[in-house]
């Protein structure tokens, strides 16, 4: 039995840089003409069209037998050989060159998202043209070919590289990524000059998907010709200034930009120190299926999140904050609290809860998982890290990508769609996956951000600032009462009074804040070292860097959670198991490895038995960076979870050619 992968990460969020060396031979191919729809079928917004299920009337026998067409012009006379991975398929190397573009770019998640489902859909469509059962989603032509994966290979490439270089020709690190895309076509002996859009060959095929998608695209709800902007969208609350500590809000219940001294996206690249609002319409973006039926811009609606000084919601907004600031709290690894990670004592969580106690057993082996105790600051940074924005700035989905590339990999030659029948091939089985994981996160995208356009919530770094900022609400007899200040909690969220301030107290460094309040939780390196210590409230910050802080958009739902619950729906109804391959996945942190400070301070490990362990750990880290609460990320997994299943049953139905009329984009219960 192949043992369970271990990779190796020091250095987490480097960006992966430089083209990738990708060839494979592809001989000549004829093709013969089907069935065939109008040109001009392909030009509505990008939904899927009910007629994508309709059988169309096949070509004559004569003009199914007779000669076939000259062979394509398109593939070079020379022969290309593998000088790298060459077991991939021809859609994983798009994949892979998708990811390496997104790596290069700022992050945008619902904006990336979007993109891997697009060019998905570009490789399932040139898929699709050759097999008779197969529904295209955006294109509904038919064609037969001599040899057929040679002509599914050169369609789907000239589809992908047209998609790709208009996504990305203006974006930043664009040059870098044009020149990718270039050098996959030349090392797959394609020539992106031919831009014909007329005939069977399978280039021209290739580019009529591309048109198609990228026409639909234009006009989808997510306004990429004015950059993906939402200019009606104005913040309700003045920026909050990070340097200068509290918060000014007008509305504490409404998302504040951030004004930072010096900006920079999570991969590095520099961006202005004052936040734009991202993705507030993409509610409205069309999905994988219909999200939206009855035009509310809102796929699911759970209802708004807590609210500050919402009778029904306050108490728990506030309980919530209080566990956010422990977490921050126990960030120091000086607390030096011990916790087995191993997936025998974490995971197996009900949906939208954190109620798991771990796997008795590996299902694989019959075994029990090993215990790895480690000091539980290691592991909330960790985590916090690996998830931030994947491993390498893919950003979470297309983090899932590489999770599912892994899998796949691991699987070998037992690829069996859903766990049952004959294995099929690497091409059909990536192609497949693609439409299914990109949809589900696609559809994530527009589920989270339609909620964060409509709630239009605060983040924690607001909140706590603006609350500590007013005082404490747990005692009106008490100096500094406010009904909307911090609940007090001793040894953890406490008023600074003359004593305890006094030489050789716990405020002593505080002096000068008498009155105010006063949180024991992390901060960035200072004269005493890294860790937690007792800071003002209105001091508070996440664990991310200075330059980065938090995302710039509202807080509910979690993006990850939502993302991450998706994706891992689609793997485990995909493969036909929750379970990772031989029951168990490993991502392994060497000792000071972490890019935000010093640690950790052992190897650690984090390992998962299942997709939605996996997932789960995903949300809970975002808890752990300061980035949500809880109500984010348990909502964020219920949505998740229904745009996943409902990803994959309109995937199936695209694969056995039985769309349905009114096909829904997630499942909600």
């Amino acid at each position: 039995m192949a043992q369970p992968r271990v990779i190796t990460i020091v250095v987490v969020g480097a960006v992966l840089a430089g083209a990738m060396a990708f060839a494979v031979a592809r001989p000549q191919t004829a093709l013969v003409v089907t069935t065939a729809m109008p040109s001009g079928a392909a030009s509505e917004t990008l939904r899927p069209s009910v007629s994508a299920a309709t059988p169309r009337p096949t070509a004559t026998a004569a003009a199914s037998t007779g000669p076939s067409p000259t062979p394509s012009p398109t593939a070079a006379p020379r022969t290309c050989e593998p000088d790298e991975n060459p077991d991939w398929s021809v859609a994983r190397r798009w994949d892979e060159a998708l990811l390496n573009a997104i790596r290069r770019s700022l992050p945008n998640p619902p904006v990336h998202a979007r993109n891997l489902f697009h060019v998905s859909v570009a490789l399932w469509d040139a898929w699709a043209a050759f097999d008779p059962t197969a529904s295209g989603y955006v294109f509904h032509e038919k064609f037969s070919a001599k040899d057929l994966e040679a002509a599914r290979a050169e369609a789907m490439s000239f589809a992908a590289f047209r998609v790709l270089k208009a996504r990305f020709k203006t974006a930043v690190g664009g040059d870098d990524s044009l020149l990718e895309f270039r050098d996959v076509m030349a090392l797959l002996c394609y020539r992106p000059k031919l831009t014909s859009r007329e005939g069977t060959s399978p280039s021209a095929i290739g580019n009529r998907i591309a048109d198609a998608i990228l026409a639909r695209g234009l006009q989808d709800g997510s306004n990429e010709a004015g950059g993906y902007a939402n200019p009606g969208y104005k913040p309700a609350n003045p920026p909050l200034v990070i340097a200068d500590g509290g918060s000014d809000m007008i509305d504490p219940n409404r998302w504040q930009p951030l004004q930072m001294e010096v900006a920079v996206s999570q991969n590095g690249i520099g961006t202005t120190n004052l936040q734009t609002a991202i993705g507030t319409q993409w509610g409205g973006v069309d999905g994988f299926g219909d999200l939206d039926p009855d035009g509310d811009r809102v796929a699911i609606d759970p209802g708004p999140p807590p609210r500050l000084g919402d009778p029904l919601t306050d108490a728990l907004l506030k309980e919530q904050i209080v566990e956010l600031i422990r977490d921050s709290s126990l960030l120091d690894p000086a607390v030096g609290t011990r916790v087995d990670i191993s997936p025998g004592a974490m995971g197996g969580n009900a949906l939208g809860a954190n109620d798991g106690v771990g796997h008795p057993v590996n299902p694989s082996t019959g075994k029990p998982y090993a215990a790895q105790v480690v000091n539980l600051a290691d592991y909330m940074r960790v985590a916090t890290q690996f998830w931030a924005d994947g491993p390498s700035s893919e950003t979470p989905p297309g983090h899932w990508n590489v999770i599912a590339n892994d899998v796949s990999d691991e699987l070998g030659d037992n690829l069996r769609i859903a766990g049952a029948g004959a294995p099929v091939g690497r091409l059909e089985w990536d192609v497949k996956l693609y439409l299914a994981l990109n949809g589900a996160v696609h559809n994530a995208a527009i589920a989270a951000w339609g909620l964060k356009g409509r709630y239009d919530s605060s983040r924690p770094i607001s909140l706590i600032r603006y609350m500590g900022g007013l005082g404490q609400s747990s005692d009106p007899s008490r100096r500094s009462y406010d009904p909307s200040g911090l609940l007090l909690v001793p040894g953890l969220i406490e008023l600074i009074t003359a004593t305890s301030s006094e030489p050789g107290h716990r405020h002593e460094r505080l002096n000068d804040h008498v009155g105010e309040i006063a949180v024991r939780a992390w901060g960035p390196a200072d004269e005493e070292g890294q860790g937690a210590r007792w800071i003002l409230a209105t001091r508070w910050i996440t664990y991310q860097e200075s330059t980065f802080v938090t995302p710039a958009f509202a807080g509910f739902v979690s993006g990850h959670s939502t993302f991450s619950r998706a994706a891992a729906e689609v793997m485990a109804a995909f493969t036909g198991t929750e379970y990772f391959p031989d029951g168990s996945s490993h991502y392994a942190f060497e000792p000071e490895s972490l890019v935000l400070e010093s640690g950790p301070t052992t190897d650690v490990t984090l390992e998962w038995a299942t997709y939605f362990d996996a997932a789960d750990q995903a949300g809970q880290s975002r808890l752990f960076g300061g980035i949500h609460i809880q109500a984010d990320d348990f909502a964020g997994r219920l949505i998740g979870s229904a745009c996943g299943r409902g990803a994959w049953s309109l995937a199936s139905a695209y694969f056995a050619g039985s769309v349905p009329g009114s096909p829904l984009g997630c499942e909600a219960d």
